[in-house]
């Protein structure tokens, strides 16, 4: 039992003092330095509203903790080889291997409306500073879906979290418009404040684009790079103009519904559920008694 309530222990919530140490330093420059600039900076509603939803995603996400371990726990124990966590190897393979499925789940999560809109809520702010990297989702199934093969490779169930954790709070020092550019090496292989930008933004030469989590590498090597070429409009292609944490977090589930409800053929039903958001069925051609789409 002690060792389980070791794995429990989550080192974002000890990160907790630091992101508020660097996210106060950070409105306190955009407010005092001269060399602000034309930065989103913090808006009263807005930072409230991310920290809330930090807040509730700390305690969703401690719940999902332990259901999860006790899951990846079982599958563990089927693994054929564990890796030992006390060689320097294990961390450097399960940070790498963490990473990589990230990218696979943040980029299912933009393509996949069902997913989108859990992730969503991460997006919906339309300033872009340290404080909104705490505006997290409290749908966390999917990514605990994705790191299911992670067991079952041999690597310890609090290894997995940990190493995520780290990926997380890696991410947090990203989402800020107070760094432009960092060394060519660094931009070339790390995700960067610069790279991050492009992907909160709602232009749509940036949309769906840098999925990065540490590594910025998987972004170049499967299609979805975009260099940030001009300062981005952070936000949704269509925002939702609310500081309500629960409508923010679940008011796509709601839309979702509503277009299933009323589609007419089950290609279309599935269509609003998994197909990229944003998607529409084709109309029938003229003259068609077709209920169905002509393609989806």
């Amino acid at each position: 039992m002690s060792s389980f309530a070791d794995s429990l222990r989550d080192p974002v919530t000890y990160a907790v003092p630091v992101f508020v140490l660097f996210i106060v330093l950070e409105a306190l420059s955009l407010k005092f330095l001269d060399d602000a600039g034309d930065f989103t900076g913090y808006e009263a509603k807005d930072t409230r509203t991310n920290i809330l939803m930090g807040l509730g995603s700390l305690v969703v996400n401690g719940t999902a903790r332990i259901a999860a371990l006790l899951a990846y726990a079982a599958l563990y124990v089927l693994a054929p080889f564990h890796f030992d966590a006390r060689q320097w190897y294990t961390w450097v393979f399960a940070l790498l291997v963490v990473d990589l499925l990230f990218y696979t789940e943040h980029r299912a999560a933009h393509r996949v409306r069902i997913l989108w809109a859990a992730h969503q809520a991460h997006h919906n702010s339309q300033r872009f500073n340290l404080s909104t990297a705490v505006r997290q989702k409290w749908n966390p199934w999917w990514e605990l879906l994705v790191w299911v093969p992670l067991p079952l490779m041999g690597i310890a169930p609090w290894l997995i979290f940990t190493t995520f954790s780290i990926n997380l709070i890696f991410q947090f020092f990203v989402h800020t418009e107070r760094i432009d550019r960092m060394w060519r090496p660094v931009e070339f292989i790390m995700n960067t404040p610069s790279h991050h930008r492009v992907h909160h933004a709602s232009d749509p030469e940036y949309l769906d684009k840098n999925y990065a989590g540490m590594l910025i590498i998987w972004d170049r090597l499967f299609g979805s790079y975009a260099e940030e070429r001009h300062r981005p409009t952070y936000g949704l292609t269509k925002n939702v103009n609310s500081y309500n944490p629960f409508k923010l977090q679940y008011y796509l589930y709601g839309e979702i519904w509503r277009d299933v409800r009323r589609a007419r053929g089950l290609r279309t039903k599935l269509g609003y559920i998994f197909a990229p958001p944003g998607w529409q069925p084709s109309p029938a051609p003229v003259g068609s008694d077709a209920l169905e789409p002509a393609t989806a």
